[in-house]
């Protein structure tokens, strides 16, 4: 998977410039809401029923407020909302860029 290069708050989005030339841009409330963290998806059981998360869906005027590069494959955004827990593979990050 191709790593960032820089990464940039740009209005109410995070730019992300990949080391292979291309471009993503996030709408920062859109990070929040699918942040895949346990805090927000839940976790499922053995019998794959959904323990935890949360069902909030409105995430308006949520801004990143820093980030961090984890290993070689994430990105942990910091949120206003005190939200930090989700760790942004590099392959997730591409897919909630495109839509």
């Amino acid at each position: 998977m191709i790593s960032p290069e820089k990464i940039q708050a740009v209005g109410k989005e995070i730019a992300i410039l990949w080391k292979d030339g291309s471009e993503s841009y996030c709408p920062m409330e859109k990070l929040r809401a699918n942040s895949p963290s346990a805090e927000t998806k839940g976790e499922t059981d053995l019998l794959g029923r959904r323990i935890g998360g949360s069902d909030q869906t409105d995430f308006s005027g949520v801004q990143v407020t820093g980030w961090e590069l984890v290993g070689g494959y994430a990105i942990q955004f910091n949120f206003s909302d005190g939200h930090n827990t989700g760790l942004f593979s590099y392959e997730l990050l591409k897919e909630l860029c495109k839509e």
